[in-house]
């Protein structure tokens, strides 16, 4: 499993794009909303001890981080000092609503996780998602707000950021929030010397 081609694909399929297909269109469209981020740091290996798992990396600022890798981190003897480690780490939020086609309110998460095949160089990807859904129970356009009810019946009110998102939504319209974590740690070979 090459870990910096899979993060780089989850990069392209958790980054929130938004396509507004004309200004008649988007007026009747249901509001939605997403944002990620992405963070990558790297590392050069200064020192490993294959024996005892010691490592020392040394990041781009001069600042050196010692640790011992644990048993977990397969394939350690695959890594020499000048290799590159990478860590990315993705976050994703979205909001979205949609016409209830008979679904119901409730939640679910999945987390899964990957790890590089033995013998190739060190990497590891997880990712943890959860989506939770909650029908609209109420839209009072006077006020501004709206009232939202859970899987487990709990109703709670909002006020909108936005008035005009409360004319597109419907009462018995879903409101989808999906939240995204993603994390990614690689090891690539070293330049050539």
């Amino acid at each position: 499993m090459n870990v910096l081609k899979y993060t780089s694909v989850l990069a392209l399929l958790l980054a929130g794009t938004i396509a507004m297909a004309g200004d008649e269109q988007a007026a009747t469209e249901k509001p939605s909303f997403s944002a990620s981020q992405l963070q990558m740091a790297t590392a050069r290996v200064e020192t490993i001890n294959h024996e005892t798992r010691e490592v020392t990396l040394l990041r781009a600022n001069g600042e050196t981080i010692s640790f011992t890798a644990s048993d977990e981190a397969r394939n350690l003897d695959q890594v020499a000092v000048g290799d590159i480690v990478v860590a990315q780490y993705i976050s994703s939020f979205s909001i979205e609503v949609i016409a209830n086609e008979g679904m119901q309110a409730g939640a679910v998460g999945l987390t899964t996780l990957e790890r590089t095949e033995k013998g190739e160089m060190p990497g590891v990807a997880a990712v943890d998602t959860e989506v939770v859904v909650y029908t609209v129970v109420d839209i009072n356009l006077e006020a501004n707000t709206f009232k939202l009810e859970a899987g487990d019946g709990t109703v709670e009110e909002f006020s909108a950021r936005d008035p005009d998102n409360l004319r597109r939504a419907e009462v018995g319209d879903l409101v989808v929030i999906t939240t995204t974590e993603a994390v990614a740690i690689s090891v690539e070979p070293g330049p050539a010397d």
